[in-house]
């Protein structure tokens, strides 16, 4: 049974910094694609970012400077690094994997991660 569980979500002021972390068990990262989608209240879901078992990572343009991801302390820990934090960034933000390595390069097709956290809200106040 593949575990995920994201943390590290909360309030920010515009111009902040928040820190993302997401520990996942119970999986094969061999092929395998991470990332974090989220979803704002009447938006479309977005994939922020993504990394893959070879560590390429790819950032939405929306997010580009000021958002990194990478792996955490742990083989299986995902974390995505939010600087220079904007009102729109508001959002639910899902830790979510696939074994599908090709996910990372089909974000269109997001919604087929296998695997995915309950979220963690992020708010940013200007």
């Amino acid at each position: 049974q593949v575990q995920v569980a994201e943390s590290g979500g909360g309030s920010a002021e515009a111009g902040g910094s928040l820190r993302l972390s997401c520990k996942i068990s119970g999986y094969t990262e061999t092929n395998s694609c991470m990332g974090w989608p989220r979803q704002a209240p009447g938006q479309a879901r977005e994939v922020v970012a993504t990394l893959d078992n070879d560590g390429d990572s790819k950032v939405a343009d929306s997010v580009k400077g000021r958002f990194t991801i990478a792996r955490g302390n742990g083989k299986l820990t995902l974390v995505l690094k939010m600087n220079n934090l904007k009102p729109e960034d508001t959002a639910m933000y899902y830790c979510a994997a696939d074994e599908w390595v090709g996910l990372c390069y089909a974000w269109q097709r997001s919604g087929e991660f296998a695997h995915w956290g309950q979220g963690t809200q992020v708010t940013v106040t200007s």
